[in-house]
């Protein structure tokens, strides 16, 4: 493995880019609403395991997938967050167990993947309000109003964490809201929407295409750890953020599922995007308007909370001497790294009109690799670094936190042989994955070569005005 170069500050060495307001920090329950977008976005995404697997089916999918796939992750970013609460958060932790070059993947794995997974939802914004104004449809008003939504999530994100936290709770209490009175209205009409008139659905989804929706929709746990040194007592509030998160993650996937079994309404009835007619068909039209909003609010929020969680990605790595050094530039007030915010908006907000779709295999594989290099980095720290203290640390010991990654691992390798049948650019977007994958390699080769000793130095950087 690669050790960490002596030409590259360490984070120990550098003094950590922190609010100067003890004001500006996160608290435990905006962290938790952070986490909901960064990993859910609401009931949303689950149609697609019910036509596969049946309801009972279902909900026992939607159950045990957090059990077997989120929990260990949880615990495993539970231990390493309140052990190393830096900037970066999971890229932090892979240089610190395993050098420069593991930690340079890590970030590249998480950063090409945002290319695929960010333009997808002000897409959805888009998607959502078009179902309540079709005029939003035509010529390049899409596209547009796709831009607002990215220089909106970019004005929040430059005032810094504490909006996009404080705007992320609110935007859940609005989003669950619809999902809340489905829940309630569910035991007025059970079995009465046996034979309810709905439009034919086309999704070919079986029980074992449920299982990486499943998984695809509990995915992204480690995305709050990049905030860390602007969340007040991290090694407290990250893992009672992340087992809370869990838990309010998967009751929102359960129990509304459950409630529509109890109606009665056919398996087949659903598809993605079927909740909005799901919803018009039990509480009527406004309740369908209801649901379409928080179609809206959902990608919005996902898009928001993920700048803030991606932009400290480009900041570690630049006071790592791993990327030039104006990304670290922060600003004043907020202590938000605007360079990075804007440098990444600009990217994604190129990749909107090229209407790309979910490729759940793609997805899968660069987040399973990084995963996979989390859950080395656990353990290599707990072999190297037997002493660090971990205010907050996975049972068992050292095989305890062996253990702790196999089953994610194995779920994660499933999933990519199962999946492998996905194309993109005339090939197997497996493939096209894996290229992708190697292509890290490349790039921190022709890094090495032309900054071999990094383009920042251990001194604190500044923050912009």
């Amino acid at each position: 493995m690669a050790t960490a170069s002596p030409s590259a500050p360490s984070r120990e060495q550098r003094p950590a880019l922190i609010p100067a307001k003890k004001s500006l920090r996160l608290t435990l329950w905006p962290l938790v609403a952070a986490t909901f977008f960064m990993v859910s976005g609401g009931t949303y995404g689950t149609e697609d395991i019910v036509h596969g697997a049946g309801y009972g089916k279902a909900i026992l999918i939607l159950l045990l997938t957090p059990l077997l796939w989120s929990l260990p992750t949880a615990f495993m970013i539970g231990e390493l967050s309140s052990a190393l609460p830096f900037e970066g958060g999971y890229y932090a932790w892979v240089r610190r167990a395993m050098g420069n070059f593991w930690g340079f993947q890590e970030a590249w794995l998480s950063l090409v993947a945002s290319i695929f997974d960010m333009a997808i939802y002000p897409t959805l914004f888009v998607a959502y309000l078009t179902r309540m104004f079709p005029w939003f449809s035509q010529g390049h008003r899409g596209v547009m109003v796709g831009l607002a939504v990215v220089l909106v999530c970019v004005a929040l994100n430059i005032a810094g964490v504490k909006v996009v936290s404080t705007t992320s709770l609110w935007l859940f209490f609005a989003l669950s809201a619809p999902f809340l009175l489905i829940v309630l209205l569910a035991p007025f009409k059970i079995g009465a929407l046996v034979n309810a008139v709905t439009t034919p659905t086309t999704s070919n989804v079986d029980m074992i295409g449920g299982l990486l929706i499943a998984m695809w929709n509990y995915m992204g746990w480690d995305n709050a750890s990049t905030i860390a040194t602007e969340v007040e007592r991290p090694q407290r509030t990250y893992p009672r953020a992340m087992l809370c998160a869990v838990g309010i993650v998967s009751l929102s996937y359960i129990i509304p599922v459950a409630a529509m079994w109890t109606t009665g309404l056919a398996p087949s009835a659903w598809e993605t995007g079927s909740w909005a007619e799901v919803a018009g068909i039990l509480g009527g039209p406004l309740l369908r308007i209801g649901l379409i909003l928080g179609g809206m609010i959902s990608g919005f929020g996902m898009f928001n909370a993920l700048v803030m969680s991606y932009s400290r990605l480009p900041l570690a790595m630049a006071q790592d001497g791993m990327l030039p050094r104006f990304f670290a530039q922060v600003h004043r007030r907020s202590r938000a790294p605007w360079v990075a915010i804007v440098f990444l908006a600009v990217c994604w907000a190129l990749c909107l009109g090229l209407g790309f779709e979910r490729l759940v295999t793609i997805d899968i594989l660069l987040y399973g690799a990084s995963l996979a290099l989390e859950f080395m980095a656990l353990i290599c720290l707990r072999f190297r670094e037997p002493h660090l203290r971990r205010p907050f640390r996975v049972p068992g010991g050292k095989a305890g936190a062996i253990a702790v990654g196999i089953a994610p691992v194995l779920l994660l390798a499933f999933s990519i042989v199962r999946s492998e049948a996905e194309q993109v650019l005339g090939m197997s977007s497996f493939t096209f994955g894996m290229l992708l994958i190697a292509s890290g390699v490349l790039a921190y080769a022709l890094n090495t070569l032309l900054k071999p000793t990094g383009w920042a130095s251990s001194e604190k950087i500044e923050p912009a005005a």
